[in-house]
């Protein structure tokens, strides 16, 4: 019991976690779980809620909790011991899930309990975690019988093992690529990312400048080097990462064909006809033919503001900036120069006003005002020394806990992300676990004596994913299945994140949450008026982009012959929306994580779809006041507490009085 993954009475100890621990902590607590399920489904334990709860979720919540401490660790701090580690216990784990949610013993048991008078008498978050069991016993292939059922496990094992694959091969592309360039290459290039590169070259005995493909360095070269050939070689080198142009050994082009066969075949198995159809089983979108009609609709209405936008950015080219003909790795560079021509500002000035030190404590500020509770700093074991901890308390009562991992490094996976570390449940042993959230972000580590700065895209990712962690770290539910985000539908679990992006668009709120690194002074009205004229710039470009990726997702993921015609339906979504035309060596699905290494398979439209949900939120607050609190306190009782316990529109409705519309959301767009 010294193995730091079966400690469960305190918070997890990240620093003592070493690799040689992974495999006897979950080889014990899969046997603790397997001893469960068999007494679960005997004849010993009743068929009662509370009784299955105290025998099979203890067992399943400890496994769970390791697995996902494992998996964290792997996607923030990835080594070659802890991902051998992580590949050798995920068959294991994976196997026993899909047996556990397939064993129509235990799933007999769960329809006794819901047939038995006394489910009746069942609380409403109890009795909705019971309705979603049921259906996800369907879901995991309950129901199937002999061959088919083997099958199925089989699928369920093979589709996790290539999504892993498919994330590491993105990780590892991305790290591997490093091209070391002279000052003379960097014209235009700001001071601090190359000051960075500049440290980081002479960290690895070499002159120059060492340029990566992570994020802070990948994206300020792309929208400000002068130099357009270093802007082209970059593109080349993100857009054809884990391809068949980049090594053999991190091409994601057959795990992508065969995940892609293997969801439509577990489909079929389950009686549907393609994957797109069994993944909105749970979701708020009924069926492949509203979600398209929707992103058609919405694409209908953006496409005219997108070409209005490229044109614009085509005569700006040609005529301020002498590129007659633009290319894709010219598009952030020309953009940026017509955006500082159009608004006279640039997103380096603006930078200059967002200190890690003031965004952070403006972010708490609001967190703080609108939802009444209180935001302390806190101690707690941490993966690498930059991560810090914090506790959310209500009159001096703990709800919750989070960590905050800022920057970005080798072996973090790239993007933002928020993950649950545990979640709010009422204990059989009558003890009440507070959840605690992980909040991953991906931008420049401070240089020197400096603050880290942040552009203003990096605060709205800062309020996104603390926008996710609300939603885990506020539920008042402690049912696990329905606690914070379990079982809220996939296509509005996104409504709280793009909520909270709303703040930064607020005077009130970035005055409190601005100062400049050189004199302290708040962001001046003057610039934040430019910066709102400037909010919804390309937004029309912006929009399509995001239908391209939806209407993609959904396509490969119900046509027959999809797998082999990937990147041929890419092409022709393009066609049909996207007003960029990328090169023929772009090969963005090869990295496209949400939906081959994530959770979003035919669910990238939720994005979209709960912008809806968040836009049609944020209009309350313009009706109420930003900062109000009893709108605020209304948001919270009826969606962030209520986390998975009723519907997602019951939710909404409950806050806002009727059923979400379009409107707001086209005219925050600027599209109405």
């Amino acid at each position: 019991m010294t193995n730091p993954l079966l400690q469960f009475n305190a918070l997890p100890d990240f620093a003592a976690i070493r690799p040689e621990h992974v495999s006897p902590a979950i080889d014990h607590l899969l046997a603790e779980a397997e001893a469960a399920l068999e007494r679960a489904v005997g004849p010993d334990v009743a068929a009662d809620y509370d009784a299955l709860s105290a025998v099979l979720d203890v067992a399943t919540e400890r496994l769970g909790r390791a697995w996902g401490t494992v998996s964290h660790l792997h996607s923030v701090a990835d080594a070659p011991e802890l991902r051998a580690a992580f590949n050798q216990n995920l068959p294991k784990v994976t196997a026993f899930h899909t047996r556990l949610g397939a064993d129509e013993r235990l799933f007999a048991k769960y329809k006794a309990v819901a047939a038995s008078p006394s489910s009746a008498q069942l609380p409403a978050p109890r009795k909705k975690a019971l309705a979603n069991a049921l259906r996800d016993f369907v879901l995991s292939g309950a129901e199937l019988q002999g061959a088919a059922k083997q099958r199925f496990a089989a699928i369920q094992e093979r589709t996790a093992e290539l999504s892993q694959k498919f994330s590491e091969h993105v990780l590892d592309a991305t790290d591997g690529f490093t091209h070391y360039a002279g000052s003379e290459q960097l014209g235009g290039v700001p001071a601090d990312v190359q000051q960075a590169t500049r440290a980081a070259a002479a960290a690895e005995g070499k002159d120059g400048h060492k340029l990566t493909l992570h994020q802070p360095v990948y994206q300020p070269v792309m929208q400000y080097a002068t130099n357009r050939v270093l802007r082209a070689r970059l593109y080349k080198a993100y857009v054809t990462r884990a391809s068949e142009l980049g090594p053999a050994e991190q091409d994601n082009t057959p795990l992508m064909r065969e995940l892609i066969a293997l969801r439509q075949e577990a489909a079929q198995l389950l009686g549907h006809t393609t994957y797109a159809d069994m993944s909105l089983v749970p979701k708020m979108a009924r069926n492949p033919a509203e979600v398209n009609a929707f992103l058609q609709d919405l694409a209908q209405r953006a496409k005219p503001f997108a070409e209005r936008d490229m044109q614009a950015l085509r005569e700006f080219a040609a005529t301020e900036v002498g590129l007659p003909q633009i290319e894709a790795w010219d598009i952030a560079f020309v953009s940026e120069k017509l955006k500082e021509a159009r608004y006279a500002f640039s997103d380096l000035e603006v930078k200059r006003y967002f200190t890690e030190p003031k965004v952070l404590a403006g972010l708490f500020d609001v967190v703080q005002t609108i939802f009444e509770v209180q935001i302390k700093r806190d101690t707690a074991p941490v993966w690498h020394d930059s991560v810090r901890f914090y506790r959310v308390e209500r009159d001096g009562k703990l709800l919750s806990q989070f960590y905050l991992d800022a920057y970005a490094r080798p072996g973090k996976q790239p993007g933002a992300w928020m993950g649950d570390a545990r979640e709010r449940w009422s204990r059989p042993d009558g003890a009440t676990q507070t959840p605690i959230a992980t909040l991953q972000c991906n931008y420049s580590a401070p240089v020197g004596n400096e603050p880290a700065l942040l552009t203003h895209d990096d605060v709205l990712t800062l309020f996104h994913e603390f926008g996710h962690g609300l939603h885990l770290m506020l539920t008042r539910i402690e049912d696990l299945g329905v606690s914070g985000l379990q079982g809220v539908e996939w296509d509005a679990i996104e409504l709280p994140s793009q909520f909270m992006e709303n703040f930064c668009w607020e005077w009130d709120v970035l005055q409190r949450m601005t100062a400049h690194v050189d004199t302290g002074a708040a962001l001046p009205r003057g610039l934040f008026d430019k910066m709102v004229a400037a909010k919804n710039f390309q937004s029309g470009m912006q929009t399509v982009r995001q239908l391209e990726f939806g209407l993609y997702d959904m396509r490969i993921h119900s046509e027959a012959s999809a797998k082999d015609r990937l990147q041929q339906l890419l092409d022709e979504v393009r066609e049909q929306v996207a007003v960029v035309k990328p090169p023929p060596f772009n090969r963005f699905a090869h990295a496209f994580s949400h939906i081959f290494g994530g959770g979003y398979a035919a669910g990238y439209y939720s994005y979209k779809w709960a912008e809806v949900l968040s836009a049609d939120a944020w209009s309350a607050f313009e009706e109420a006041g930003a900062l109000s609190v009893p709108t605020g306190r209304r948001l919270r009782e009826e969606i962030l507490e209520a986390g998975g316990s009723r519907d997602a529109l019951e939710n909404f409705i409950a806050f806002r009085g009727r059923e979400p519309r379009i409107d707001a959301l086209l005219r925050h767009q600027g599209m109405a």
